[in-house]
């Protein structure tokens, strides 16, 4: 465990059990990258695409998480800033593609689309199942399992955008999946961010209060 203040001291990844699941989640997360990616091209949907980039987003920042797990505080504060500013970027690449996919809307191949979610979810229910009793820990370990949160709503959420593009004959539903998707990214990136700077501004606070007693002795 890890707190400036020797209080409210919060869970850092220092965890052999932990660094073991987590190994385990980003090779899901990297499996069903080309898995989604391949499948999002082939049925034209902007929805799996999108679902495809946080995949590989997430197995990239997870082995960031790995690294960084036993570091300083600022190391640790630092790897998080970077993860909230990938999923802030990721988010508004999403958005931006799909509001250039309204001027180009094709019909996506829902029943691609269908399974693939599905498998997809199934993917994303294991790693939240291995994380789960690690969702609350520093900004660094509650980024590991926003992302994970967010990837299991995300599949929930291509499987819809598949019924309605089933129901309806249009790729409408799938543009609004993802556009639903850019913004979880954006909000989860927001989070991130605001806890890591949290984190930052009470490191410096100890470390003034430390250096402020040593003048004293």
């Amino acid at each position: 465990m890890a707190g400036c203040c020797g209080h409210d001291a919060r869970f850092d990844g220092v965890s052999d059990d932990y660094k073991r699941r987590l190994w385990i989640v980003i090779a899901l997360n990297a499996t069903m990258f080309f898995v989604e990616i391949t499948a999002g091209y082939l049925a034209k949907s902007q929805a799996l695409q999108a679902d495809a980039l946080d995949f590989a987003g997430d197995a990239l920042t997870y082995g960031i998480s790995l690294a960084v797990i036993g570091a300083s505080l600022r190391a640790r504060t630092n790897a998080a800033l970077f993860k909230g500013v990938s999923l802030l970027l990721m988010g508004l690449w999403v958005f931006g593609s799909t509001v250039y996919r309204v001027f180009y809307v094709g019909i996506p191949a829902a029943e691609i689309m269908g399974v693939v979610g599905f498998l997809a979810l199934l993917t994303n229910l294991a790693s939240v199942l291995l994380l789960v009793r690690y969702k609350d820990g520093d900004a660094n370990v509650r980024s590991v399992w926003l992302c994970s949160r967010n990837d299991a709503i995300g599949n929930v959420a291509v499987m819809f955008a598949a019924l309605g593009v089933w129901g309806t004959a249009t790729g409408w539903p799938d543009l609004i999946v993802a556009t639903i998707m850019a913004g979880l990214f954006l909000s989860s990136a927001f989070q991130i961010v605001r806890q890591a700077l949290a984190e930052r501004r009470e490191m410096t606070e100890h470390e003034h209060r430390q250096s402020a007693k040593a003048d004293l002795r």
